[in-house]
């Protein structure tokens, strides 16, 4: 149960990281229609970005401690 307690919340912080990645980027290049959030803040979109990859990190060597 923990090693799938562990893959979904590197699956989950995958997704965060991805989406506001994804709308940092999109907002920097002026595609502010199309970008996920409408790219409504980019000190948001940095801070979460940050976070997904903290998550991902603790995540992935939790998962590893568990084998």
């Amino acid at each position: 149960m923990p090693k799938a307690l562990c893959l979904i919340s590197l699956v989950a912080s995958i997704l965060i990281l991805v989406l506001f990645l994804a709308d940092a980027v999109m907002g920097l290049i002026g595609m502010h229609e199309v970008a996920p959030m409408r790219s409504a803040s980019l000190l948001m979109d940095i801070t979460f970005v940050v976070i997904g990859g903290v998550m991902v990190y603790l995540s992935w060597t939790t998962y590893r401690e568990q084998r």
